[in-house]
């Protein structure tokens, strides 16, 4: 058991160092330090003094991966890659290029993506597996027919579609809630209601189609042609036996959602008026702001690798197979 969490550790911890090398030598590929200067400045008629000017306030006049002109560590540690990249190991994230803390934004804005996006989660799975319980409970029947059909229609509508039409239905035209914004404190509810309701609606058909594909797949196997023949209800077979075994699916793709809700949803926020980390990435990435981004693409690899670490080691408790093994 201890030797699988440390192998998995250590997985983890060399997929984020080489998502980290490649971020960081993708972003200087496509932006050179005097083009992100000049982008931060303003307009292109701007003079080489200005932009160098620029780079030795924001730590950007040094070289990229080492500095010849020092000597010991500071080779590596007087250098943008030092200051840009390998300090977010240590969860030091700096300063923005427009000079404002990452660590302080990040501390602040993750409050309001959870607010909406864990909740969302939580509900999302819970509606969305009780959905296709039903749908299987009575496969084959009219009613695992149109609420498949109904998941394809779901699914194929535009996240936008849902969020238009109920701003426009329950907020503009009914007046039941807010049309957008966000407050902290006990009036969190009536703001975060509507996205919440929409996201829970939005991601129904999608999730509800997998999880019934699962759900159907255990049905068919040998263990559960073994508990109807002992005579046991449909029911029981259903909740004891199948719903038990198909947890590993169930749990590999909840934890790839896991990041969204500390990294929240760019189109949620953005519509509804939700200050969190999407609409964070959204600013920065509309101001070129190279800081911001670079630091949301790491904690963005962090968050995923961990989700997927806490997945692997859920396993261990969910199937006694993968410990033994």
């Amino acid at each position: 058991m201890a030797g699988y969490i440390v192998r998995r550790c250590l997985y983890a911890v060399l997929i984020l160092v080489g998502v980290n090398l490649l971020t960081f030598t993708l972003f200087f590929a496509v932006n050179s330090p005097d083009n992100i200067a000049r982008l931060n400045i303003g307009g292109k008629r701007v003079t080489a003094e200005a932009i160098e000017k620029w780079k030795a306030e924001h730590g950007y006049d040094k070289p990229l991966w080492f500095n010849a002109a020092e000597s010991g560590a500071r080779k590596i540690t007087n250098t943008i890659f030092h200051d840009r990249s390998l300090r977010l190991f240590t969860l030091d994230f700096g300063s923005s290029d427009s000079g404002r803390d990452i660590r302080h934004e990040v501390g602040t804005r993750i409050q309001a993506s959870l607010a909406l996006a864990a909740p969302m989660l939580l509900l999302t799975v819970f509606v969305s597996i009780a959905f296709s319980l039903l749908l299987v409970f009575f496969r084959a029947s009219y009613l695992d027919f149109w609420g498949t059909v109904l998941c394809v229609v779901m699914m194929s509508i535009s996240s936008l579609f849902y969020i238009i039409m109920a701003q426009w239905l329950f907020g503009k035209t009914l007046r039941l809630v807010p049309l957008s914004g966000f407050v902290p404190g006990l009036d969190l509810v009536k703001f975060l209601a509507l996205p919440l309701v929409v996201g829970i609606v939005f991601q129904l058909g999608s999730e509800a189609r997998l999880f019934r594909a699962i759900l159907l797949e255990e049905t068919n196997k040998d263990y559960v042609r073994t508990a109807r023949a002992k005579g046991l209800s449909e029911a029981v077979v259903l909740f004891r036996h199948v719903l038990r075994n198909a947890w590993l699916p169930v749990l590999t793709h909840v934890g790839a959602l896991l990041p969204y809700a500390f990294l929240g949803s760019i189109v949620f926020e953005s519509f509804f008026g939700i200050p969190g980390l999407g609409t964070y990435v959204i600013e920065a990435i509309g101001g070129q702001d190279f800081a911001i981004v670079h630091t949301m693409v790491f904690l963005g690899s962090l968050l995923y690798i961990l989700a997927y670490l806490l997945t692997d080691i859920a396993y261990t408790f969910v199937d006694p197979r993968v410990r033994l093994t």
